[in-house]
């Protein structure tokens, strides 16, 4: 079922932050592979979780897809509707294609399952609210979104999709996932430009079930 926020009309609001924010849809595809060298990525120390190789992630048509290192901290940008929860102990890995095609997974270690699963559901909160907010935060957007439902991995994993029209042109397809293995929770995140017949929900569905195996 999809949930379409209509737009409010009130001119073309210069809105950077906004704007960037929004872009973080196609999830890093505004990284040219040019710009970054497909060297290998740096594996986590051991007894850490471990992330998506290149290959775990859906298959683009004509292009590879690169890694970046796994990185301590939060993204740069923040991603959209989940980044103000995340904190700083959050790690992060970034992938790309050399087209407009981007991917991120995101990972926390909680000190308790509980907490992790309180954080979890945090995620989902911010995630089935998204639309509603981006359209709070600009008046230039419209966002629609789609629930893909529950993964039977580990403690579980649940699929989102969101697509973003702007007044002046874009539009957006991004992917989301939450999943859970106990004290770890990770989010995943795919985005090209489209829209949702562009989405490859399958195959990002395969990528979490795997990103979650994975994180122990």
């Amino acid at each position: 079922m999809g949930e379409t926020v209509k737009i409010r009309t009130r001119g073309m609001r210069q809105n950077r932050g906004i704007r960037t924010t929004v872009a973080a849809l196609a999830a890093v595809a505004g990284v040219a592979a040019a710009a970054v060298p497909a060297v290998a990525a740096t594996t986590p120390a051991s007894g850490t979780p471990r992330f998506l190789e290149p290959a775990d992630l859906p298959p683009h048509p004509t292009s590879p897809w690169y890694a970046g290192p796994v990185t301590a901290g939060q993204p740069d940008p923040l991603p959209i509707c989940v980044g103000d929860a995340l904190p700083s102990i959050t790690t992060h890995r970034d992938y790309w294609t050399e087209y407009d095609t981007g991917a991120q997974q995101i990972t926390v270690v909680e000190r308790s399952e509980q907490r992790a699963k309180d954080f979890a559901a945090l995620l989902r909160k911010g995630l089935a609210g998204c639309a509603k907010k981006l359209m709070q935060q600009d008046p230039d957007i419209t966002a629609t979104q789609k629930y893909y439902g529950r993964l039977n991995v580990e403690e579980g994993a649940d699929v989102y999709g969101i697509h973003t029209a702007s007044a002046w042109g874009s539009s957006d397809i991004g992917l989301f996932s939450v999943g859970r293995d106990g004290t770890t929770v990770t989010v995943v995140r795919w985005g090209q430009m489209g829209n949702f017949q562009h989405a490859q929900v399958a195959d990002f569905k395969a990528t979490t079930v795997t990103a979650v195996n994975k994180l122990y």
